[in-house]
């Protein structure tokens, strides 16, 4: 080979290689086994519900964006529609954060419903088709994040959102929970008797996930699957070996299936019983350490009895705004990560802000602390060409 014909394509590997926006090849061209393997050697960082900090949640867009930020696992809710289909929505009313309001068509939808004990009033997701679902448009659930963006994207199914994971350019896991399960079986229904968590892992099969924590093929095709009910996590673990997190909400939450009041729910006798089922739990962070007047204070020793049982934690939601950081970390999101990964020892952090997680962990525990920076890379190509030319 000559000089000549070597220049241009290290001329296009320069151009791929320092362009600012990523290159994403078509599934059908790209080489699976060339994938930059997922990291697991720090906590895993968790793009909830995608890079939903600047980008409307759960959309095909935020995560992408929260894939180039370098999220380990997008996260997801998935609810069902009228017709059975799996889809991304946190809510299971469409009220905040579509514009169903503007859309008179489906003004004598509204419905109410009992939804964890409590009546709830609005447009429920489980009365609309898919079809129906996807001519809505979704915007910021908070006022004081960036509105620019609303308006511009649909609801995605699971299966789109599997997609996304799996034409993403290096290994990246997903992290779907079985949204509101009791209700949802209770309003929608599937032929032969099946159950909303049939259909959840029928998907995640359909599409190669499988494999216990850490083995060949979870590594080829990370996921973890939560859940608040922990009958549907005990359910589920029959079908799939896939690891499990038990989600766990504020100390005032009962659980939605077994009326479990957190005090149980975190005892040693029930953590004993549910490590059988789960790899881990998934505690609002608050729960972790009670927080008064904005101040955090004594932490509990959910995260030490958690680990005394091989159980992993990964605290949920790190937000990087000034009115969710608590006055201890000075309004410094930096601060925050700080604390709760190298003292309190967490696992995985669920963020709003990939972006700024990964910066975190990349200063402080770097993927490639030996990574070559710009000019090694030139005396690497340097050295390429003149091997070339003496060929």
């Amino acid at each position: 080979m000559h000089l000549a014909d070597v220049v241009p394509f290290i001329f296009l590997l320069l151009l791929v290689g320092c362009s600012a926006r990523p290159l994403y090849p078509l599934p059908s061209r790209r080489n699976d086994k060339s994938k930059q393997p997922i990291q697991t050697f720090r906590p895993f960082n968790i793009a909830h519900r995608g890079s939903n900090g600047e980008i409307p949640e759960e959309t095909a867009a935020a995560y992408r964006r929260a894939i180039e930020e370098g999220a380990d696992f997008i996260e997801t809710d998935i609810l069902a529609s009228k017709d059975g289909v799996l889809i991304c929505f946190h809510d299971v009313t469409l009220d905040d954060i579509t514009d169903i309001a503007e859309h008179k068509e489906f003004a004598s939808r509204k419905r109410t419903y009992e939804v964890q004990g409590v009546n709830v009033t609005g447009y429920f997701v489980v009365d609309f088709t898919l079809q129906e679902l996807k001519s809505l448009r979704v915007k910021q659930r908070y006022p004081f994040r960036d509105q620019q963006y609303n308006g511009k994207f649909s609801i995605i199914t699971f299966e789109e959102f599997i997609s996304i994971a799996l034409d993403a350019p290096r290994v990246v896991g997903i992290y779907p929970e079985m949204k509101n399960p009791v209700f949802i079986n209770q309003r929608v229904k599937w032929s032969g008797g099946k159950r909303f968590e049939d259909k959840f892992v029928e998907t995640l099969k359909k599409y190669g996930y499988k494999g216990s924590y850490l083995s060949k093929q979870w590594l080829k095709q990370p996921a973890f699957i939560q859940s608040f009910a922990p009958t549907s996590l005990v359910y589920v673990s029959n079908q799939t070996d896939l690891p499990k997190i038990f989600l766990i909400d504020d100390v005032t939450m009962p659980t939605q299936d077994t009326n479990q009041s957190y005090w149980e729910i975190t005892s040693d006798s029930y953590l004993d019983f549910i490590k059988d089922y789960v790899v881990g739990i998934g505690p609002w962070k608050d729960t972790v350490i009670p927080v008064a007047n904005n101040y955090l204070q004594t932490p509990t020793d959910l995260v030490a009895r958690a680990h005394a049982r091989d159980l992993q934690v990964h605290p949920y939601t790190y937000r990087n705004e000034n009115q969710f950081l608590h006055f201890n970390f000075s309004e410094d999101p930096y601060n925050e990560y700080n604390y709760w990964i190298n003292k309190v020892e967490v696992d995985g952090l669920f963020t709003d802000f990939t972006g700024s997680l990964h910066n975190f962990q990349e200063w402080t525990s770097p993927l490639s602390p030996d990574d070559e920076d710009a000019s090694k890379l030139l005396k690497k190509i340097a050295l390429m060409i003149s091997e070339f030319s003496k060929t």
